[in-house]
């Protein structure tokens, strides 16, 4: 299957994963509406809306440059208005857009929990409550209608929490959506899945945590690049959204599960295989991976 044609809103597609998301849509031919807040350059972050809308033409797509902060209901309502009036409808989400805080308790102000809840949580809820009329015509049109969620495997463990509870909870909220979504919407044949990294994706946020002493220097030292998340996202969108649906996918997990054999062009630094793993990871993956890796990636 392909996304040629398909319709997909992605939050948070100015850069980053959203964007190579979008990018890999636009390689088949999608329609991608891009919804976030950067309308302007921002002084540290690489990319705007208009930006990402260039790149995604010039990849083959169409794009539509859509200013709009989830945390802001009229302002998600007008952005599927528009997107449903330019491209005619909406057959996938994706929410991409997030905050992140490696803070543990007494280090993380109100602000910054509040700010991580409004997107993480609530806005992935609020985007996505506004998509579902447009999800379920997808699906009367046998569209393929999904909904992605950018989140973690819901691991109950100690560890994902201890250092860093509040952005675990936002984090947790989006995945606990997906475990909801997937059987309120079974039988409107609208699939809801979650997709997380098995290694640390090289971003802007993750540039900004070492630049504010969040992470160790060597978090993201061994890392990959945005286009192994892009391609595990295509894999999951243009599977039957009758038969795939409340997976936690894992990008290298499902690459592989679907014959992807090669993984050393994702890597920043191409021959390495010392990869750092990301957050929320199981052991059990992360073992099978190692071994499976050998001496090369």
């Amino acid at each position: 299957m392909s996304l040629k044609d398909k319709v997909l809103f992605i939050t948070g597609a100015s850069r980053g994963i959203g964007l190579a998301i979008a990018l890999r849509a636009a390689k088949d031919g999608g329609c991608i509406a891009v919804a976030a807040k950067t309308d302007t350059p921002h002084p540290r972050l690489p990319g705007t809306i208009h930006t990402a809308a260039e790149e995604i033409r010039r990849a083959g797509g169409k794009a539509l440059p859509l200013v709009c902060d989830i945390r802001n209901e009229e302002a998600i309502k007008a952005a599927i208005q528009k997107t449903v009036d330019t491209f005619g409808g909406i057959d996938i989400v994706v929410n991409n857009a997030s905050a992140i805080s490696l803070t543990d308790t007494q280090d993380t102000p109100i602000k910054k929990f509040n700010l991580m809840f409004e997107i993480n949580s609530r806005g992935t809820w609020l985007v996505t409550k506004h998509a579902i009329p447009h999800l379920i015509e997808s699906g009367r049109k046998n569209r393929n209608p999904h909904i992605l969620n950018l989140s973690p495997p819901l691991l109950l463990k100690e560890d994902w929490f201890k250092n860093h509870v509040a952005y675990s909870m936002a984090k947790y909220n989006m995945s606990l959506c997906v475990l909801g979504w997937a059987a309120e919407f079974r039988d409107k044949g609208i699939a809801a899945n979650a997709l997380w990294p098995l290694t640390v994706i090289e971003t802007s946020a993750i540039k900004m945590l070492d630049s504010t002493k969040q992470i160790d220097s060597s978090f993201g030292s061994n890392s990959r690049t945005p286009e192994i998340m892009a391609d595990a996202a295509h894999v999951i969108l243009t599977k039957n959204s009758k038969e795939f649906s409340g997976n936690f996918v894992i990008d290298e997990v499902i690459l592989r599960e679907n014959g992807q054999t090669k993984f050393d062009h994702y890597s920043t630094k191409p021959g390495a295989n010392d990869m750092t793993f990301d957050l929320f990871v199981d052991d059990k993956i992360i073992n099978k991976m190692r071994a499976l890796w050998g001496s090369k990636l």
